[in-house]
């Protein structure tokens, strides 16, 4: 992050793992009208699944196996230090205020991502990318932003993105799109017309491909092995 690359941003609470492109080496991997039903659109054999507390009992237990898939992730392969119990991975902000991407195949989970109105507030939380501009979060930077974190209904996080390992190189551009799509359509689905998050640089220009455009609105930071900044994504009201 520019003028922050020597502060220690090994967490995950701010950050979207690499999701590289198909030239890119891959050696990485409120809320008037909750679903009360499934929302699952098919392609191929692949299921992008929107769950959120109002309806996840409609999934069986594909709730549980999101959180387990978040924990081989961001604890077991990224190495990262967070609230894990029983196999799951979880955090401050898995709350009812949240809606979860999840991108699945015949039980196994290959992609998931987590959005959050800016407008929530848990206690002394709210999203992570201000709850880290305003100091709450350890080791976090607090400049992430080029200016204050935005509180607006129509404005959401996303946070918690990842594709699988398991996901084969020649399905993984299929997989991406599928997600970030999904997540357009939930957000819009919300009230949402915008989507702000932390990405890397590169996979800012790769959204483009898939209709979405992606401004920065933070300085460059280094992340793991990834340049990566804040963005907001404008989503529009076009149909998935």
């Amino acid at each position: 992050m520019g003028a922050f690359e020597k502060v220690r941003t090994s967490r995950a609470d701010i950050v979207f793992p690499v999701l590289a492109p198909p030239e890119v080496s891959r050696n990485r991997s409120g809320f008037d009208d909750i679903p009360s039903r499934p929302s699952i659109l098919p392609v191929g054999q692949l299921r992008a699944s929107v769950l959120s507390y109002a309806n996840m009992h409609h999934y069986g237990e594909l709730f549980i196996s999101y959180l387990k898939a978040r924990h081989d992730v961001f604890i077991d392969q990224r190495g990262w230090n967070l609230p894990e119990v029983d196999g799951m991975e979880f955090d401050q902000y898995d709350t009812p205020l949240a809606r979860f991407i999840v991108i699945h195949e015949f039980g196994e989970i290959l992609a998931g991502i987590r959005i959050t109105p800016t407008t929530a507030r848990v206690g002394l939380h709210s999203y992570m990318i201000r709850d880290a501009q305003l100091g709450l979060l350890k080791d976090l930077p607090l400049d992430v932003l080029f200016f204050p974190a935005p509180v607006d209904d129509q404005i959401w996080e996303a946070s918690r993105l990842f594709v699988s390992q398991s996901v084969q190189s020649i399905r993984r551009a299929h997989v991406q799109s599928l997600l970030m799509n999904t997540m357009a359509r939930a957000a819009r689905d919300v009230g949402a017309a915008q989507v702000i998050g932390i990405v890397p640089s590169v996979f800012r220009r790769w959204l483009q491909r898939i209709g979405m455009t992606a401004t920065p609105v933070g300085p460059e930071m280094q992340i793991d092995d990834a340049r990566t900044c804040a963005a907001l994504f404008t989503i529009g009201n076009r149909a998935s």
